[in-house]
């Protein structure tokens, strides 16, 4: 008799046993990651989204992706969602290196881990990891290419921005000058903000061509003012007289180089760094650390010119920077 109670006993622990191991298992398999990106009308953007929520689902998270669109009061409403939502971790390109530090730290106080993607915080400690193309580096790339392809150290140039509420925009234009300024032959005589947007570029090159309509070369902040500048250009007749270069690695880039109307393009590697910040909230999540010692970041970017305009295999994506490659 005794024997029998204690066999029941057994056989209701196991069935204890495994129904908390259904309930953990379920609980894992429904732990939501919240991506929140920029603006996915940008092919950069929607790369980052799409291949960020990829990564979650393959590692068994729920993927929400949602757009700030570049407002700080949007993102705000949206870190509160995440926490409403008891999200496990939470991706984040800010939407202002300073505005985003306070939403940064309401998911914080909630226990909720973020990393940063794309654009840096200006406040260290509050994100587990900030993952950034080291734009220093791309910037001094491309403004070495951009020399090369001029063809001449004596010339007129103009300048598209970024917004000045996002660092990259500064490093950036820091960048270029820094290289630029070694040549007292290259006079910058215009310079415009176009916020990284293509109808903005158009907008800004048109206007400066008409105060400067001996501009040699046009140096850009990204590849979406670049297009609009080229745009711009064309219109004028002039894209056969003046140099543009771009900093990227957009789709639409790649085609206009290949086209030879875009002298180049600076890849960031958002495709490897989107994944990585996904992998690294997922071992922070499973061990109370990302596994990486720095919490920020810098990912080497690649230049681009008609020779490299062929190994492309996703948008964002060399064939060197695949899996199957390494």
């Amino acid at each position: 008799m005794f024997a029998k109670k204690l066999a029941t006993l057994a056989g209701v622990a196991v069935i204890g046993i495994s129904a908390l191991a259904s309930v953990s298992t379920a609980s894992a398999a429904d732990k939501l990651m919240t991506i929140i990106v920029n603006n996915p009308s940008n092919p950069y953007w929607q790369t980052e989204g799409n291949v960020a929520a990829d990564e979650a689902k393959r590692l068994g998270y729920k993927a929400n992706v949602v757009a700030h669109n570049g407002d700080t009061n949007t993102e705000r409403n949206q870190i509160d969602t995440a926490i409403t939502n008891h999200s496990a971790a939470i991706i984040l390109d800010p939407a202002n290196a300073d505005g985003s530090i306070g939403s940064v730290k309401k998911a914080v106080a909630a226990d909720i881990p973020v990393i940063i993607v794309n654009a840096e915080i200006n406040e260290q400690g509050l994100a587990k990891a900030q993952l950034v193309s080291n734009n220093a580096q791309g910037a001094a790339l491309g403004a070495m290419q951009w020399i090369k392809a001029m063809g001449t150290t004596d010339a007129n140039y103009a300048e598209l921005k970024g917004p000045p509420s996002d660092n990259n925009a500064a490093t950036r234009a820091n960048g270029y000058k820094t290289v630029l300024s070694q040549y007292p032959g290259l006079k910058q005589v215009a310079s415009q903000v176009a916020s990284w947007d293509r109808t903005q570029g158009h907008n800004k090159m048109q206007g400066m061509l008409q105060a400067n309509p001996n501009i040699k070369g046009v140096i850009s902040g990204n590849d979406d003012m670049a297009l609009g500048a080229i745009s711009a250009l064309k219109e004028a007749g002039k894209l056969d007289q003046v140099t543009v270069g771009g900093f990227d690695g957009s789709p639409a880039a790649i085609d206009s180089i290949k086209a030879g109307e875009l002298a180049y393009t600076v890849l960031q590697p958002v495709a490897v760094f989107a994944k990585q910040a996904v992998q690294q909230a997922d071992h922070y999540i499973k061990n109370g650390n990302t596994g990486v010692k720095k919490e920020k970041q810098l990912f080497d970017c690649i230049l681009i010119t008609q020779d490299k305009a062929d190994d492309f295999v996703a948008p964002f994506t060399l064939a060197s920077m695949t899996d199957d490659a390494k």
